[in-house]
């Protein structure tokens, strides 16, 4: 009778275990940025938090993180991170506030670059998109892979726009170098860039100067409350990899080889923007003086063409 019981019971924890697995995703989120980062997550309403809320990862380093199919919520990356006077886990940006290293319910401060996703949505459908609406702090992509629905399209913003951020929208440390770059809406608080009040609707709330600057830069990603069409993406029962600061290559020839059916590229070969080194940060007319080099946006834009390569750590 006892090892019918055993039996019973392990042929259960065998179901459950492979239940779970098929009603999972893994997000494999790595560290490609020359300094540490301090990952955070934070689930949706109604959705329960991660076991895991916060995490360290040195540079060069990935972790898996098990998702459950049913999850909604954010992830984002958290820098220059230490104790403070009072012995308190602080970041300089991306701080979610909590006083540790694990966000435990709290999401992260503006500005921070995010990734969003609700998993299993309408129709069986993942959603997910890189958001700029609360600012910027790193480059960020995700690929997904596996998927077998929806563009599965990768998506991102692969460049680093603390350099070029208009200095009414910049965050430095004291040393003055640039460590974010915050949103219109956050810097102003003014309702026509917060798509709020009066201006509450997609028809009456438009991109801004200030939102065409993330968009020219990172044409997949949020710029701005309703930017829906053209910076939501779509996959069903995929896994997802998300990296930070991915790293440039350098293959002309590989460059545009690979189309995956999204509308708008990864990188606007033509149409970024940066500024002259100033002290101060950058101005938004001098943003709108010179043009990046196309070879430079194709140095970016070919880590989407071989990221196969760079995930095995």
């Amino acid at each position: 009778m006892d090892r019918r019981h055993l039996s019973s019971t392990f042929v259960f924890l065998l179901f459950l275990s492979f239940f779970s697995e098929v009603n999972s995703a893994s997000f494999k989120i790595v560290n490609r940025c020359r300094h540490k980062i301090w990952p955070g997550l934070l689930s949706g309403a109604n959705t329960p938090q991660l076991p895991t809320t916060g995490f360290l990862l040195n540079p060069g380093k990935s972790r898996t993180v098990t998702i459950p199919r049913s999850w909604s919520g954010r992830l984002w990356g958290r820098t220059l991170c230490g104790l403070d006077s009072t012995r308190k886990f602080v970041c300089l940006s991306g701080d979610c506030g909590s006083g540790q290293v694990e966000c435990s319910g709290s999401g992260a401060k503006p500005p921070a670059t995010l990734a969003e996703f609700t998993l299993n949505g309408a129709g069986g459908l993942d959603f997910y998109d890189v958001s700029l609406v609360d600012g910027y702090n790193l480059p960020m992509l995700i690929v997904a892979k596996g998927g077998k629905g929806g563009n599965c399209s990768a998506t991102g913003c692969l460049l680093d726009l603390n350099g070029a951020c208009p200095s009414e929208l910049r965050v430095a440390r004291k040393d003055g170098g640039g460590v974010g770059c915050r949103s219109a809406c956050e810097a102003f608080g003014d309702p026509q860039y917060c798509c709020s009040g009066a201006f509450g609707t997609p028809d009456v709330c438009r991109p801004s100067t200030y939102s065409l600057f993330f968009k020219r830069a990172c044409p997949r990603a949020y710029s701005y409350a309703y930017d829906d069409t053209t910076s939501t993406y779509t996959c069903a029962s995929a896994d997802y990899v998300i990296i930070f600061c991915p790293p440039p290559y350098s293959s002309q020839k590989l460059f545009g080889e690979r189309k995956d059916g999204a509308v708008l590229p990864l990188v606007n070969k033509s149409m970024i923007y940066i500024s002259s080194v100033h002290a101060n940060g950058a101005s938004l007319s001098g943003l709108l003086r010179v043009q990046f080099t196309v070879s430079a946006a194709s140095f970016a834009m070919a880590l989407f063409l071989f990221w196969q390569h760079i995930f095995p750590l």
